[in-house]
């Protein structure tokens, strides 16, 4: 698939790039995605959850009333999980919820939505930019010449620029990454996709079968 590279003023620079068919012209694989975005989305659960189990309340331990002859089922603590105040069944404890998946399950959920959002047509290679200073509104003029302005935007850059990641923080439908930190969450996400020239040969080495 051949794009043409696109300058900061959406116009088309006269150069364009060849998009590998075995990251950006594969058959995409529904479930693979889907077990990355699980296991992405598990990542950013902190898992600092918990609630009192009846060993665990204070309160006295002595039996609330006498066993027999009130008429109503016995009762030996108030900490039992029966009355209000009392400790939780088998109430959520502090965990991770990481799990394993392997990086070749990765690479190949991450080559399936480039290669979804290819047939979209829903890529676009940039030039190499920077800006002066951190300025969201030269992130928007950028997002408007480009026509994706009313999209959620992916743009992956080849190294951190703090100046461009600035500029598209305060956006809500924007964000920016890096090809060595591209994930399929992030992609997914997107409805368009914007490729600096200089990062496709980096996501091109991430995600070949030599790696």
């Amino acid at each position: 698939m051949e794009l043409s590279v696109l300058n900061i003023e959406g116009k088309e620079s006269g150069k364009k790039v060849t998009l590998p068919e075995e990251i950006f012209g594969i058959e995409p694989n529904e479930h693979v995605v889907y077990l990355d975005v699980k296991h992405y989305l598990a990542n950013q659960r902190q898992g600092t959850h918990k609630a009192k189990e009846r060993g665990e309340v204070s309160y006295s331990t002595r039996k609330i009333k006498r066993q027999k002859g009130t008429g109503g089922a016995r009762a030996g603590s108030i900490k039992s999980p029966v009355f209000v105040g009392g400790g939780r069944v088998f109430g959520p404890r502090p965990r991770d919820y990481d799990f394993k998946l392997n990086k070749k399950v990765k690479d190949l959920a991450r080559k399936s939505v480039l290669s979804a959002r290819a047939k979209e047509n829903a890529i676009a290679v940039l030039e190499s930019f920077t800006f002066e200073q951190p300025k969201t509104k030269s992130y928007l003029n950028l997002l408007n010449a480009l026509s994706v302005s009313d999209k959620k935007t992916l743009l992956i850059l080849d190294g951190y620029d703090k100046n461009v990641y600035l500029s598209g923080r305060n956006l809500p439908k924007a964000k920016v990454t890096t090809a060595d930190s591209v994930n399929t969450y992030d992609l997914i996400n997107a409805e368009t996709v914007i490729i600096t020239e200089t990062a496709l040969p980096k996501i091109e080495n991430l995600l070949s079968e030599k790696s």
